[in-house]
């Protein structure tokens, strides 16, 4: 089996390259339709969701950047157009969004998303003892669950 400079298995390297692409895409996503609801929304919770909205950009750009990293750490290139992006994206696109239930639906919404492909990289990256991208995945997946946990209890 040819492994690469970290010691992981060439071949399933580059699958799990290709998978935290897909997770950068739809990152990316998620942080535009942060911002468009960070700009957009109105009502009686606006002040409250305004800055929420901003710390939950400020922190998937964070997330971003980490993402890419690690693709490059693997020997990968992240992607970084929006053509690509929009080709990998699973999530819904938020257009407009201003009231504050249905704001909060989309953040719900993606976040579940992307926790199904952050458990797909972790269990890909388990599989080849790939400790740098496992803890990055375990600690997006533990604050994401915190974070769904948080906005379900704010919809009662």
């Amino acid at each position: 089996m040819m492994m690469n400079a970290l010691g992981l298995p060439i071949k399933q390297t580059e699958e799990i390259i290709e998978e935290l692409n897909v997770l950068l895409s739809n990152y990316q996503v998620y942080y535009q339709n942060l911002r468009g609801l960070h700009w957009n929304i109105k009502g009686k919770r606006f002040f409250d969701l305004h800055v929420k909205f901003e710390e939950f950009y400020n922190d998937s750009q964070l997330k971003i950047d980490i993402i890419a990293e690690r693709i490059l750490t693997l020997g990968g290139i992240p992607l970084h157009t929006f053509e690509d992006y929009i080709s990998k994206n699973k999530l819904k696109v938020g257009k407009n969004i201003s009231k504050d239930e249905e704001a909060v639906e989309l953040v719900l919404h993606s976040l579940s998303e992307l926790l199904i492909i952050e458990r797909e990289i972790l269990i890909g990256s388990g599989k080849i003892d790939d400790e740098g991208t496992n803890s990055i995945m375990s600690n997006f997946i533990s604050e994401q669950e915190k974070t769904i946990w948080m906005l379900k209890a704010w919809m009662e």
